[in-house]
């Protein structure tokens, strides 16, 4: 098969489509939920641009076809993901949250089991809202390290239930919409049911485990079970919501553990290596923004020279940095997508590139931005422009979904140290 870069016409009408929504839906929704200045009040204003996403199928393509979804090829999730961020990120965050929230059944799920879990994102009516309950307050990029002390959220089993206690934070979507709990969490915690001997060599990995908790478990269960102690505010994505919750003696039956102890943190880990790809498409959404921002304004403005700005070099060679750079983001993060589903190489191979596009793209939005900001000069500065809220919203890239730099690039390094590490395999295939 010759290799090909164009556009299918189901990948087109998936564009076509992500774009209409980016600008009927999500556009609108800004300008409901800027209106506020709390970011909690600033989430629920977006609730009828979320449920019109349910409407229009949006949360049943991220559920996976073994569960009766819609869900295609990371490519296809990829094109949407940028045409939705190159118009408004915030909103559009808070709907893919609930994607990466799924993504565990996705990956680890079976239909006889777990399909009254993933039933209310496949009716296309309400609003219903899932999340991947994963970082702590101290931080996780850590936790995994062999004699660490691991999760500080843990599950207890007693008799056919399994008892939930701890912190989460950063946790996109996890408290609903009326901050009492979302419809389903897939809660990664330690189990502590076996005394802890606190042996130096133990590797934290053999007690990690995922457990679905509904919010009707979390209405059973009183409401002290689940608490909101912070909202956090962010300079970036101002309609999100990832607050600082507590769970306490939340009590639920054994079929919902999702992932018994030793098999959550790859289950995990395999959720964040989808979402990295993602991170990557988000990063091109926002550079694209950048640049078409910058075009606009240096072919309207000469600032009072004799010539557009365009035809000035200095500007000209920043906009062509922006538009090589996106051009470059935008092809890494769909050879990503497509080598993760299709390969060729192991999976160890697929996952690199997923890292690389991560890495890289949310890197280098941060450094588009900047540089059209410095191409328009002091007009960029003002909050009636874009670029500050672009800004804003790229900083987070290279530091949420697995930090850079504490989780991104370790993981990469951790490839490299492998015996079996083959550099080109993603590209190459693995030689005979």
């Amino acid at each position: 098969m010759p290799i090909d870069f164009h556009l299918g016409p189901t990948e087109a009408g998936i564009r076509t489509a992500a774009a209409g929504f980016a600008q009927g839906v999500l556009k609108p929704a800004r300008a409901e939920y800027v209106k506020y200045t709390e970011q909690h009040k600033r989430f629920q204003a977006t609730q009828p641009a979320y449920a019109a996403a349910v409407q229009g199928g949006l949360l049943k393509g991220q559920v996976s076809p073994k569960f009766g979804g819609t869900a295609g090829s990371l490519i296809e999730a990829a094109i949407m993901v940028e045409e939705c961020y190159s118009v408004e990120p915030s909103a559009a965050l808070t709907i893919f949250a609930s994607g990466l929230g799924l993504t565990p059944l996705n990956l680890a799920g079976d239909p006889e089991k777990h399909a009254e879990f993933v039933a209310p994102f496949l009716k296309q009516e309400g609003a219903p809202m899932a999340s991947l309950v994963f970082s702590e307050p101290g931080g996780v990029a850590n936790a995994l390290e062999k004699g660490a002390p691991g999760f500080q959220t843990t599950a207890r089993k007693e008799g056919d239930e399994w008892v939930i206690n701890g912190e989460k934070l950063w946790a996109t979507n996890c408290a609903g919409w009326d901050f009492k709990g979302c419809d389903l969490a897939c809660v990664v915690c330690r189990d502590v049911t076996e005394p802890d001997k606190h042996d130096p060599n133990s590797d934290p990995r053999d007690h990690v485990m995922i457990i679905l908790v509904t919010r009707a478990d979390l209405d059973r269960c009183g409401p002290d079970a689940f608490q909101v102690l912070r909202h956090v505010s962010t300079p970036g994505h101002t309609s999100v919501s990832g607050p600082h919750v507590r769970y306490t003696n939340v009590r639920v039956p054994a079929k919902n553990v999702l992932c018994p102890p030793g098999q959550g943190a790859q289950v995990a880990f395999g959720s964040f290596d989808a979402s990295a790809v993602l991170v990557g498409a988000m990063g091109v959404g926002l550079m694209r923004a950048a640049f078409d921002a910058a075009l606009a304004f240096a072919k309207r403005d000469n600032r009072n020279g004799a010539v557009p700005l365009l035809e000035r070099q200095a500007f000209a060679d920043l906009l062509s940095g922006i538009k090589m750079q996106t051009e470059a983001c935008r092809a890494l993060t769909w050879k990503a997508a497509h080598a993760m589903e299709k390969g060729p190489g192991d999976y160890n191979a697929r996952r690199e590139l997923a890292l690389s596009a991560k890495i890289f793209c949310s890197d280098s939005a941060v450094k588009a931005v900047v540089d059209a900001t410095n191409a328009v000069g002091i007009t960029a500065y003002d909050l009636d422009q874009p670029f500050s809220e672009l800004l804003n919203n790229a900083m987070v890239l290279p530091i949420f979904d697995g930090g850079n730099v504490g989780i991104r690039r370790r993981h990469m390094q951790q490839l490299m140290l492998l015996p079996t590490y083959d550099a080109w395999a993603a590209t190459y295939g693995t030689p005979e």
